[in-house]
């Protein structure tokens, strides 16, 4: 894989700036969105500052090139130290019909820290050609805006992954995440239901290996898989396959169906490990029934991603498993381009770099 760049590491009263991408949530729920501002500038000590189209509308939809204007905007001004996405949606691969060779040439030119998950994973592979490292993480209004606090793992792993610039460590693993959804136009600060987890599932492999991340949001590597973005099969050989699906909750066949696309491309034989998220999203109160009928489908996810590896030799490859990232909460940070090993014998993934200079 090619070198990326790293961005400056952030500091106690820098300006982080806000972008909406894709969706117009933020514009749309107001009240989440200042609840999420108000804890990620007091949980870490920044300032946040909305980019002009940050929190607009319907006009978002129809006009992606001020979304882009937008992301330009910030990543071109000195002030703003981070970049962190409201939240993601369904569209944001339309900014690629906007952008130039110009576009990618600032991002090169302008590293700096750019956040956020789900549909933002066009985004991160933009940054990615443009070969600068970004992070798949939680967004403002999904992970740092939750009812009653940023979670307290959250808070440590956004520290140490973004304030420090040291090597990252072992990866932390919560023993509980929360399943039940609360309307965000809501304004209930009830303490959200958890439910135990028993942990990652280290599913495959027999020693440890070492590779740089590369992937996101299932739904979003599929749709952006041909374009110019798509990472090239030399930054694929030897990589670390980081994948998720979205509250979509796709079933285990179409997971089945993203893999061995993989499998034909070549790409699959080629890495050197795989790191699954907890797959589905929240459920809303009284689903609980719902719940508990998808959650009895996640090992299907696990033997598909077994079988596939068997059908192109892969057995040896080493995969974990319910990782707490994606579409969960708590999530941890996953830096592009990072130098990362998986241990299956002491059951840890560690992060061997610092992903901030």
């Amino acid at each position: 894989m090619k070198q990326l760049i790293k961005p400056n590491k952030l500091n106690p009263g820098d300006l982080v700036a806000t972008v909406s991408l894709s969706s117009s949530m933020a514009g749309k729920i107001p009240g989440r969105y200042e609840y999420g501002k108000k804890q990620f500038e007091e949980t870490f000590g920044v300032k946040i500052v909305e980019m002009p189209n940050s929190l607009k509308t319907d006009e978002l939809y129809s006009n992606p090139q001020l979304r882009l204007d937008d992301l330009m905007t910030a990543v071109k001004d000195p002030s703003i130290k981070a970049i962190l996405t409201n939240i993601g949606g369904d569209d944001t691969v339309r900014l690629l019909r906007c952008m130039t060779d110009e576009h990618f040439e600032i991002i090169r030119n302008n590293p700096k820290i750019f956040l956020g998950m789900s549909d933002t994973t066009a985004n991160h592979l933009m940054f990615f050609h443009a070969g600068v490292s970004s992070f798949y993480s939680a967004s403002l209004m999904f992970g740092y805006g939750e009812n009653c606090g940023v979670p307290k793992i959250m808070i440590e792993n956004t520290k140490k992954t973004l304030f420090d610039d040291s090597p990252i460590g072992i990866l932390p693993q919560s023993d509980e995440y929360i399943v039940d959804k609360v309307y965000w136009d809501d304004k209930n600060d009830v303490l959200r239901k958890r439910t135990k987890t028993d942990g990652w599932h280290f599913i495959q492999g027999k020693k440890p290996v070492q590779g740089r991340l590369l992937g996101g949001c299932m739904e979003l590597l599929a749709m952006t898989n041909g374009t110019r973005i798509w990472p090239t099969m030399e930054d694929w050989k030897g990589a670390i396959l980081f994948v998720e699906d979205s509250e979509i909750r796709a079933i285990p066949e179409q997971f089945g169906d993203f893999l061995r696309n993989l499998e034909a491309m070549g790409i699959l034989e080629n890495l050197n490990g795989i790191l699954f998220g907890r797959p589905g999203g929240e459920f809303s109160a009284g689903k609980e029934i719902e719940r508990d009928k998808w959650l009895s489908l996640y090992p299907r996810f696990e033997e598909y991603l077994i079988k596939v590896c068997a059908e192109c030799g892969r057995e040896d490859m080493p995969i974990v498993t319910n990782m707490d990232f994606g579409h969960t909460v708590p999530q941890i940070i996953l830096p592009y381009g990072a130098l990362t090993e998986i241990d299956p014998i002491k059951k840890t993934v560690s992060i061997l770099e610092g992903a901030v200079i």
